[in-house]
């Protein structure tokens, strides 16, 4: 059923959409010791763009490793690791420019501490980290996902994923006109 598989994409967005927020957390308050601070533009412990990253790596790159022998998908772990980095480095660098564009800056200007930055939008520390991310996420949290997936019935799946879209939207419009 198309709309179920659509569905289920909506709980993975979601699901790795709070993924990064806990790891941004985490990363902020125990790593480099700044302090809690919502690390998203949106009210809730979410940041779309993870989500948004992680669902174009299954809709690109996972199916190079699902269903494939361990010995094979091995082989294809450095490719997976440089495609996710790139891809995850391009959303963000077109990420800084449209949260640029609609708020007037980006969250990560602190990119130009590192020495290997673009106008610190990007850098090379995050990237590697975000190819590390891919990684776990397509080798060790979406197979996992997958089977949870498929325990669900459609009606559950279809429910959750509108309701998920429905917290979003409304966080969003809450972020726009109220915040």
């Amino acid at each position: 059923m198309k709309l179920r598989r659509i569905s289920e994409y909506v709980l993975f967005f979601w699901i790795y959409a709070v993924i990064g927020w806990i790891y941004e957390v985490v990363l902020e308050t125990f790593i480099y010791r700044w302090g809690f601070s919502n690390r998203g533009v949106l009210f809730g412990p979410w940041l779309p763009v993870y989500g948004f990253g992680a669902t174009v790596f299954l809709l690109l790159w996972y199916r190079l490793i699902k269903d494939k022998p361990l010995g094979r998908k091995l082989l294809f772990l450095p490719v997976i690791f440089l495609l996710t980095m790139a891809t995850a480095t391009l959303i963000e660098l077109i990420t800084s420019y449209l949260c640029e564009w609609i708020i007037g800056s980006w969250p990560w200007q602190t990119y130009a501490d590192y020495a290997i930055n673009f106008q610190a939008r990007i850098a090379l520390s995050p990237s590697i980290r975000f190819g590390i991310g891919g990684v776990v996420f397509l080798y060790v949290i979406q197979p996992l996902l997958d089977k949870l997936a498929a325990h669900m019935k459609d009606k559950a799946v279809i429910t959750a994923a509108a309701v998920i879209v429905t917290v979003l939207a409304a966080d969003l419009v809450y972020t726009i006109f109220f915040r």
